[in-house]
């Protein structure tokens, strides 16, 4: 698949992420009064580990969450990538799954076009081993 096709899946991707559990979550707070589930966390926390199948789930999201935001931090600066910050709090404040796949479209519009310095480009002083003709 070529990058531009890429970058068109991993928007819409992110959209259909944002939309669908944002909906939940919009319809959630506004019949708790629990905005973004933030507002109330021991409301959140009761919800979130009412039972067992919950907890698996919300454990496994933890644990997913965790690995992704090592990734895009590891990432970002592979790729001399700006705003990681915005990443982590748009998973933080929406959730991973329209935030992953946003990050996703972002690195691949980085490595279809790299800048000068991840492809390789001398930065800083030349090496004292290289000698320059006069």
């Amino acid at each position: 698949m070529d990058s531009r096709r890429l970058q068109r899946w991993y928007l819409g991707l992110a959209i259909v992420g944002f939309a669908v559990p944002g909906f939940v979550m919009i319809r959630e707070s506004i019949r708790s009064g629990n905005i973004l589930f933030w507002t109330k966390p021991g409301l959140t926390t009761t919800e979130l580990f009412a039972n067992g199948t919950s907890t698996a789930f919300a454990l496994d999201l933890f644990g997913v969450v965790a690995v992704a935001l090592m990734f895009m931090t590891v990432e970002t600066r592979r790729l001399h990538m700006r705003g990681l910050w915005r990443y982590v709090a748009l998973t933080l404040l929406f959730g991973l799954s329209g935030t992953l796949p946003l990050f996703l479209r972002a690195r691949e519009r980085r490595l279809a076009d790299p800048p000068a310095s991840a492809r390789g480009a001398p930065r800083g002083r030349p090496s004292p081993l290289v000698t320059q003709a006069p």
